[in-house]
């Protein structure tokens, strides 16, 4: 028993090894400041969303080499872009969040396929059905051209610094430290893989909604999150990690909202928080949801100020919620083979 318990504790507690994680934080952390301090300097926090969301490109693609880097984060760029753009569309049209939920599912059961057929990493659809729903979620929306101009801009300047990343990382690092190629996934399950990440993040939206603390995306995230681990027990260890380091979050993020800093203090915070959670985002996935847990609950309050006591239990109510949907679509949409493998 005590063996057993020690092992399913040690992704909590244990590092993965280093593997020069400044390199792709820094320039991650840089990727989001510089879009952020300039909406913040021409007074546009309204379109924090944008520049964020698409600001994720950077973070595809992390420890690949410069050719294969480029074309995936090209490829992830237009992936956010669409999404960003569905999600104007939807919240423009003023869907509730019953339509957000479907729109949501759609988006991780086709966007977690493209992603394992294109070899993009990091895998699944997290950041593709974050980027809908929240843009979907923020009615009523900015004007269509700036928005998608910030967007568009937010995330060649990833795609920019990621060459430079690239081309610098080749001088310094040798070349065993690149990623290992995406596993690649038969037709069969590359189908199971879509249909989870479809129900885990349809069922979140479903869930989140009925709840109704106004945070439905954080719900659909948390679902989807753990699927994209690479077997069985990756993926329950994956959902539990969800909750555990969401909680904790929670509580290292409640001071920092009762503070109610200053627009430019919370995006510096926003910076720092987001160069530490792509510090440990490969080492210990619970320690990285400490960084980022408080870095989504300032990047809300930065376009739509909140109170922070709703605010702190819709992120652990919604959460915990989506991780446990997720957790049971791990457990119960297998494939036969899968059933089989794991008996």
């Amino acid at each position: 028993m005590l063996a057993t318990l020690r092992r399913w504790a040690r992704p909590f507690v244990t590092l993965g090894p280093a593997r020069r994680d400044h390199l792709p934080a820094g320039r991650i952390a840089l990727g989001v400041g510089l879009p952020l301090g300039t909406l913040l300097a021409l007074g546009h926090l309204d379109l924090v969303v944008y520049a964020a969301f698409a600001a994720f490109t950077g973070i595809y693609a992390r420890h690949e080499p410069l050719g294969t880097r480029l074309r995936h984060q090209l490829v992830s760029a237009a992936l956010l872009l669409a999404c960003l753009s569905a999600g104007w569309a939807l919240a423009h049209a003023g869907t509730g969040p019953w339509g957000i939920a479907l729109a949501g599912a759609l988006v991780a059961g086709v966007g977690a396929v493209l992603a394992a057929a294109l070899g993009l990493r990091p895998a699944g659809s997290l950041f593709f059905v974050f980027a809908v729903t929240t843009a979907a979620g923020a009615a009523p929306p900015p004007p269509f051209a700036p928005a998608l101009g910030v967007a568009a801009a937010s995330a060649l300047l990833s795609v920019g610094l990621g060459v430079l990343g690239a081309r610098y990382s080749q001088r310094v690092r040798p070349d065993d430290l690149s990623d290992p190629p995406a596993h690649r996934l038969s037709e069969e399950d590359l189908a199971w893989h879509g249909l989870r990440h479809l129900s885990a993040a349809g069922l979140g939206g479903l869930a989140g909604a009925l709840l109704g603390l106004g945070h439905t995306p954080w719900a659909m995230v948390a679902a989807v999150a753990p699927i994209s681990a690479q077997d069985q027990r990756g993926r329950v260890v994956r959902a539990l990690e969800r909750m555990v380091g969401t909680l904790l979050g929670v509580v290292v993020a409640a001071p920092l909202l009762a503070l109610e800093l200053p627009a430019g203090v919370r995006v510096a915070a926003v910076v720092l928080l987001q160069f530490l959670a792509e510090l440990y985002a490969t080492r210990n996935y619970s320690l990285t949801l400490l960084f980022v847990t408080p870095l989504a609950l300032l990047l809300t309050t930065l376009g739509h100020p909140a109170p922070a006591g709703p605010l702190l239990l819709a992120r652990a109510a919604e959460t915990v919620l989506g991780a446990l949907i997720g957790l049971g679509v791990v457990l119960l949409v297998r494939s036969a083979a899968e059933k089989r493998a794991a008996a």
